[in-house]
């Protein structure tokens, strides 16, 4: 299975970030990344409020997939705070 190098919570506070900054996500820059760069940080409360909602799969999740290995991988994610 692929999985990423960079941590969960990095890339949905770059997403949190893109979505204010570039313009594909509403914001004003045409040319994000080096804004995104800088402000992934400042999103990294939110990124951990969105896991800490994901930690319980809904129905559709868990017809799915394994309800006890999708706590256990958003638990491990908990566990190990990211700080920029």
């Amino acid at each position: 299975m692929p999985t990423s190098c960079t941590p969960a919570v990095e890339r949905i506070a770059r997403v949190l970030a893109g979505r204010q900054i570039s313009q594909n996500g509403g914001g004003n820059e045409a040319h994000a990344a080096d804004a995104v760069d800088a402000a992934w940080p400042d999103h990294i409360d939110d990124a951990y409020a969105i896991l800490h909602t994901l930690r319980e799969p809904d129905a559709r999740m868990a017809q799915a997939g394994d309800v006890a290995v999708w706590r256990a991988m958003i638990g491990a994610v908990l566990e190990r705070p990211v700080r920029a």
